[in-house]
């Protein structure tokens, strides 16, 4: 599928950013993840974002990733795999590492692009419909151009708020013949995301919102889909903002929005490598996975009673 192709065919799409379910010590069952990946797509997902940032992709083994990346391409809708990523020994993710980093871009080590683009090589070879890149400190475009050589496999670019794009960065992606479009995920800097929507349109590429804080703001300024974690867990919430946008009636949009808004601010709160937990939380009180996975061994350790809340604002 070309990056042209992709493109089109995910515009206006909501793809669930999915988690992994998985126990306390990390084990994840198969059957568990296949369930919750069709519930996902019967309650309003269009596509699925399996082993990105909320799937915890970059912890997982290579048997585990494939595993997943079958059980999402089984279901039938277009499926993105997060590549890249992967965690230093010390359990920090690279992207989370080098988001205290200043000074322009550095080069790019070899181990860490071409485990990226192998990881996108298999990810081509299982069926999925395009990639999405994490962002790194290296040359993002070259790790960008290392992935299409490898793969052929259309690539959505990624500003993550622990390591947002520069402009000029940003553009050159943008031009890059293999990139569908760009997902844009800053958490709180609105005109951060104003920017990459507006550049992304003018390159005539696919501008995905996966601002779940600013999720109504975010579709109002002119993204065309979204890729969110707050899709992992009542996907319908997500799905019902996206329907009365496309809509005329602003009182439901408004609503629907609101609704969102209360969600996602008990669920993308400090500290927010939580958020994965808390949405594992709501999937496992919808029944989308049995208690026992709804875990996330990666994350910081969580508040007691916090769940309670995370609950108490999804009714």
């Amino acid at each position: 599928m070309s990056a042209q192709n992709l493109r089109d065919r995910l515009r206006g799409a909501l793809i669930a950013a999915a988690a992994t379910p998985m126990t306390e010590s990390g084990e994840v069952d198969l059957d568990v993840v296949s369930r919750y990946l069709a519930g996902l797509v019967a309650d309003g997902a269009t596509g699925l974002a399996v082993l990105a940032h909320t799937g915890r992709g970059p912890y997982l083994a290579s048997e585990t990733r494939a595993a997943v990346i079958e059980r999402a391409v089984a279901l039938g809708v277009p499926v993105l795999v997060g590549v890249g990523g992967g965690p230093d020994p010390d359990g920090e993710s690279r992207s989370g590492r080098e988001a205290s980093r200043s000074g322009p871009e550095m080069s790019r080590s070899g181990p860490e692009s071409s485990g990226t683009a192998e990881q996108a090589r298999v990810a081509a070879e299982l069926g999925a419909d395009g990639v999405l890149v994490f962002p790194s400190a290296g040359d993002r475009v070259a790790l960008h151009d290392e992935v299409w050589r490898a793969a052929r496999l259309p690539m959505i670019a990624f500003d993550l708020y622990t390591l947002p794009c520069p402009a000029g960065t940003m553009r050159a992606l943008l031009e890059h013949p293999g990139v569908a479009g760009l997902k844009t995920a800053l958490l709180s800097d609105a005109m951060g995301c104003q920017r990459a929507i507006e550049l992304t349109r003018r390159a005539g590429r696919l501008a995905i919102t996966g601002e779940d804080r600013m999720f109504g703001p975010s579709l109002l300024w002119g993204a065309q889909a979204a890729l969110v974690g707050i899709a992992a867990a009542s996907v319908g919430v997500t799905a019902a903002v996206m329907e009365a946008y496309r809509g005329s009636d602003l009182r439901a949009f408004e609503e629907a929005s609101g609704r969102l808004d209360r969600l996602a601010a008990a669920t993308f709160t400090e500290p927010m490598e939580g958020y994965v937990r808390r949405m594992l939380w709501l999937a496992a009180t919808e029944g989308r996975i049995p208690e026992s996975f709804a875990h996330d061994p990666y994350g910081p350790p969580l508040p007691e009673g916090e769940r309670a809340v995370v609950v108490a604002s999804s009714r």
